[in-house]
C-alpha cells in the first residue's frame, strides 16, 4: 500500500480532533441484528388467553362446588343423620344421647313373666315397693311414691301408657307396667333391671298395676289451679 494511504487515518483523526472533521459514526450493530426490536420471546407481544383468567373456569360445572364432595352444594339426603351410622335415627334402641337406653327396659318379645298367687304377688309385690335394699343409692319405689304422690296424670290411663320422664329419657313414647318398673330399676334407683322371669319383677308388676288401677289424676299433683284465685294468696 502506497505510504500516502496510509497516512488518511492519521490524517482524519487529526482534523476531528482539532474541529476539522465530525466524527466518525459508531457503527450501528442494532440495524445489524434482526432480532434488536423483537424480544426473544415471539410470543411477547402478544396476549395471553390465559393470563388475567382461566378460560376454562366459567364452563367447570364443579368450579363452585366443593372439590372434595361434587354434592355439597346439592340436597344431601344423609346430611341431618349420623354419617358413621346413617341407620341411627331407625334403630328403636339408638337414642343417641338418651340417659337409659330403651334395651335395657324394653320387654323382649315372647318373654314370659313369672307368675302365682295374685293376693300371694300382691303383698310381696308390695312389700318390695318399699323395699331399699333393690337400689344402689337407697331410694325405693315408695321414697317417690309414698302414699300415691308423685304420680304423673298419665298414671291414671291403663298401661301401656307415656311416661313423660321416660320419653325425655329415652324416647320411648309408651310403656307396660313391667317396663316401667324396670325402667325405675335404671332411673332413680340406680341398680340393674331385674330378669323378665324374675319373681320379683311378677310381684312389683302386679303391684304397680293395682296401685294404678285404683288411681285418679289429682289435679293439683303438678300444679294448685286455685292459687291464682285465692284472694288471700299475697296476704299473711
Amino acid at each position: 500500500m502506497p505510504a500516502s494511504l496510509r497516512l488518511l487515518p492519521a490524517l482524519a483523526l487529526a482534523a476531528w480532533v482539532f474541529g476539522g472533521l465530525p466524527a466518525p459514526a459508531a457503527a450501528d450493530h442494532h440495524e445489524m441484528n434482526p432480532c434488536a426490536a423483537k424480544s426473544l420471546n415471539p410470543c411477547a407481544k402478544k396476549a395471553n388467553p390465559c393470563g388475567m383468567k382461566n378460560p376454562c373456569a366459567a364452563k367447570n360445572p364443579c368450579a363452585k362446588k366443593n372439590v372434595c364432595n361434587p354434592c355439597a352444594a346439592k340436597k344431601n339426603p344423609c346430611a341431618g343423620k349420623n354419617v358413621c351410622n346413617p341407620c341411627a335415627g331407625k334403630n328403636p334402641c339408638g337414642a343417641g344421647g338418651a340417659a337409659v337406653n330403651p334395651c335395657r327396659f324394653k320387654q323382649p318379645k315372647n318373654s314370659k313373666m313369672g307368675g302365682g298367687d295374685e293376693a300371694a304377688l300382691l303383698e310381696r309385690g308390695e312389700a318390695l315397693w318399699k323395699d331399699t335394699s333393690l337400689s344402689s343409692n337407697g331410694v325405693a319405689c315408695a321414697t317417690c311414691h309414698a302414699q300415691g304422690a308423685s304420680f304423673m296424670p298419665s298414671f291414671a290411663k291403663p298401661y301401656p301408657h307415656p311416661v313423660a320422664m321416660v320419653k325425655q329419657m329415652s324416647g320411648v313414647d309408651a310403656v307396660n307396667a313391667s317396663e316401667m318398673v324396670q325402667f325405675c330399676m335404671l332411673q332413680p334407683m340406680q341398680a340393674e333391671p331385674l330378669p323378665w322371669n324374675s319373681p320379683k319383677l311378677a310381684a312389683l308388676t302386679h303391684y304397680v298395676e293395682h296401685v294404678q288401677q285404683g288411681h285418679t289424676a289429682n289435679p293439683c299433683a303438678m300444679k294448685n289451679p286455685c292459687a291464682a284465685k285465692n284472694p288471700c294468696a299475697g296476704k299473711r
